[in-house]
């Protein structure tokens, strides 16, 4: 029976165009995944190779002043991407991953990107992450939607029953015969991922792969559990393309209003124009109330005392610093309601399979917005590093000779991955657990 059942599905045209598409379409988002991986390497490469040439043309040019040498020098920090962003690119593709940062101010650098095709931005990447979570369970739908209904539609489930076999054992030989072809599909895509993207098979890639094939179970529990609604065919697909707007869709867009709004970002503008215009308005200021609020935030440096004539570069670095230290709070608060931003979106997507899948995927590859934020706030570390190995230097006049350029070279973010597998997909699997015991339990008495 298992094998005639096998082979009428495959003889299907709806099974034979589901796995064209689906592998046509898988190609496309692995292709797209390496053109960002690829473009974002090219980068790195470019980065490390012109550090040393950068710093060798300025010091030639500005040997003789430090000070105007690192008003120049531009030190690179770079947020390595891992190869499973190519499978899920989030929002790395609108955030730098590279910062080219001076000693002088920094909040002012920190928000430079490049740009963007709009139209880009608006139609969205076709990764791997899009296919799996948009267009597999589309899939899915066509194929299950009708197992049921098209046998009691058609006369036929009444001679299954007759026949004394286990009608739930049919049912569920016909449903896993689907699970088996969805798994295979996706499986055999994910080897073409591993090879094409260049993915170590380690935990990181193996939780990738686990919570994929969990939400193929989550809608094939959906189906389950509509088809056991014993309803027609067409109001069963139906409901089922409703669910997967609602699901994929619609909620997803509503949650991400709902967490705008209530957390909104009014901090990312007066910062930006507060971190300016302190710093302007220093050149106007008494350069003892610059240097004093200079010194409370760098007591060590006390001693070169205030010089009130002329210009200095103790003043001058003075002033950046403060354009710095005067819009501190402004992005203390937004860096606090984009972590509760990430923290209610978490909340909610627990019993949002689609927006769980999604945010779970970015945060395996690296690819999240509170990943992107660890990296802004390490590039404020690195940056105060910098400047605390040059002040004394130019404070004291040191020749540009003195320094030992060769030791810059560009630093990596090491980022610290806390997703939590287990953590993650508790919810999910109650709701599929659920799903299939509760229409297992309404239809008890249907099945022989």
């Amino acid at each position: 029976m298992y094998s005639i059942l096998i082979k009428h599905f495959f003889r299907t045209k709806t099974v034979t165009l589901a796995f064209v598409l689906l592998m046509v379409l898988g190609l496309l988002s692995i292709g797209t995944g390496k053109q960002f991986l690829t473009q974002k390497q090219t980068a790195i490469t470019k980065t490390i190779e012109q550090q040393q040439k950068h710093i060798e043309t300025q010091t030639n040019l500005h040997k003789d002043d430090l000070g105007l040498l690192l008003y120049y020098l531009k030190f690179s920090f770079i947020n390595n991407i891992t190869p499973l962003a190519g499978i899920s690119i989030g929002q790395s593709d609108l955030n730098l991953h590279i910062q080219n940062v001076t000693i002088l101010n920094l909040e002012g650098q920190k928000y430079d990107t490049d740009l963007i095709n709009p139209m880009r931005l608006h139609v969205g990447n076709l990764d791997v992450s899009f296919l799996i979570i948009f267009l597999f369970p589309l899939v899915i739908i066509s194929l299950t939607f009708n197992i049921l209904s098209e046998e009691e539609e058609k006369g036929t489930w009444k001679m299954v029953t007759i026949q004394g076999q286990s009608s739930f054992k049919f049912l569920v030989m016909k449903l896993s015969i689907r699970i088996l072809f969805i798994f295979g599909v996706l499986a055999l895509l994910f080897l073409l991922t591993k090879f094409a993207l260049g993915i170590p098979f380690n935990f990181d890639f193996i939780y990738m792969i686990s919570i994929s094939y969990l939400y193929m179970l989550f809608w094939f529990a959906l189906c389950f559990f509509v088809i056991l609604l014993r309803k027609s065919s067409n109001i069963n697909a139906i409901v089922l393309l409703t669910s997967w707007l609602i699901l994929v869709v619609f909620l997803p867009v509503l949650v991400n209003n709902y967490v705008t709004h209530k957390y909104p970002i009014g901090e990312a503008f007066s910062m930006t124009i507060k971190q300016r215009d302190e710093y302007h308005k220093k050149w106007d200021t008494d350069k003892k109330e610059t240097l004093d609020k200079f010194y409370k935030h760098y007591p060590q440096f006390t001693k070169y005392g205030i010089k009130e004539e002329g210009f200095s570069w103790l003043w001058y670095y003075a002033m950046q610093q403060m354009g710095d230290d005067e819009s501190k709070l402004e992005r203390e608060a937004m860096y606090e309601k984009i972590e509760k931003r990430e923290a209610l979106s978490k909340a909610i997507s627990q019993f949002l399979p689609p927006l769980q899948i999604q945010l779970s995927m970015n945060e395996i590859a690296n690819t999240s917005l509170k990943h992107h934020i660890d990296f802004l706030n390490a590039t404020t570390k690195f940056h105060e590093s910098i400047r605390l190995q040059f002040y004394p230097k130019i404070f004291d006049n040191e020749s540009a000779d003195n320094v030992n350029w060769k030791n810059y070279n560009p630093e990596f973010f090491i980022a610290q991955n806390e997703f939590r597998f287990f953590k993650n997909t508790s919810y999910i699997t109650l709701i599929i657990l659920f799903l299939i015991g509760f229409a297992i339990l309404k239809n008890k008495k249907h099945f022989t």
